[in-house]
């Protein structure tokens, strides 16, 4: 049996796709870097204005004149309920406990309001390595896909800034088993449950954007997402209940505006479908 001749076509075809993959890969480290270089200078920014990051935007959901506080007990006095909701005082200090305590607070303090400073950058950056996949016509939807999803993600960073925070300060400053124990909170304890509080509302309002995707690429459907509204609600105010306190209130408000995100989601996943259908 004789030895087949190499096929050097074949070959120089494997060795281009190889090459192709090699320079995806490049071009993503590319995106990557950029989008971390955007984080780091608005963090640096961030990190310089060290009094306004942390008095005025870090410590304000922790002073009782806060925005949300004032707006809950305006609420309360003209649905003609008690003055449960009004408060004159938050009992608890702020303290660092170790030695590099502040230090690293400010750090990922810094770094996370660079990461929201920089999201429409990250974003465009994100959009840049997929488009290649879309057709043109759907490449010149980036400006409006930049915005829609900078657009959510800042709201959900207010959302999460004036609503979840104060609520989840609000109740766990406030929670007391006994009144021989003063609530002491280590600082990067407090600074945690801001981050976390605005970056994962910000992520969660984010939803309709993610279906787009995941419709596009035929994950889900619209009718799978109606199929399991049910589920979705219970994993709803499961989440609700996960990033707010455990009283109803807090959970039912944070609850609304991301089931109204879930209903959105249902039309645009329609509206894709449509799209879809039309071209097919």
């Amino acid at each position: 049996m004789g030895i087949k001749p190499l096929n050097f076509n074949k070959l120089s075809q494997m060795a281009e796709k190889e090459m192709s993959f090699l320079e995806h890969l490049e071009d993503l480290r590319w995106h990557l870097l950029r989008s971390i270089v955007a984080i780091l200078i608005a963090a640096l920014a961030a990190f310089l204005a060290k009094n306004f990051v942390f008095d005025v935007l870090l410590f304000g959901p922790k002073k009782t004149d806060f925005l949300t506080y004032k707006l809950l007990c305006q609420a309360s006095n003209l649905l003609g309920f008690d003055d449960s909701f009004c408060i004159s005082e938050l009992p608890f200090r702020i303290q660092s406990r170790t030695m590099a305590g502040q230090f690293s607070a400010h750090i990922w303090t810094s770094i996370t309001l660079g990461f929201v400073v920089a999201f429409p950058y990250v974003i465009y950056q994100f959009w840049k390595f997929i488009s290649p996949g879309f057709y043109t016509h759907e490449k010149r939807t980036a400006s409006g896909f930049i915005s829609i999803s900078s657009l959510l993600f800042f709201i959900g960073v207010l959302f999460g800034y004036y609503v979840v925070t104060p609520l989840s300060i609000r109740f766990l400053g406030t929670y007391t088993v006994s009144t021989e124990i003063f609530n002491d909170f280590d600082l990067n304890s407090y600074t945690a449950l801001v981050r976390a509080s605005v970056l994962a509302s910000g992520l969660i309002f984010e939803l309709p954007i993610l279906v787009y995707f995941l419709t596009k690429i035929g994950l889900i459907t619209p009718e799978l997402m109606r199929k399991y509204r049910k589920i979705a609600l219970v994993m709803v105010m499961f989440l609700s209940a996960v990033i707010t306190p455990p009283d109803v209130a807090s959970q039912i408000i944070v609850a609304i505006p991301v089931l109204i995100l879930y209903e959105l989601s249902i039309f645009i996943s329609k509206r894709v479908v449509r799209n879809i259908n039309k071209k097919s």
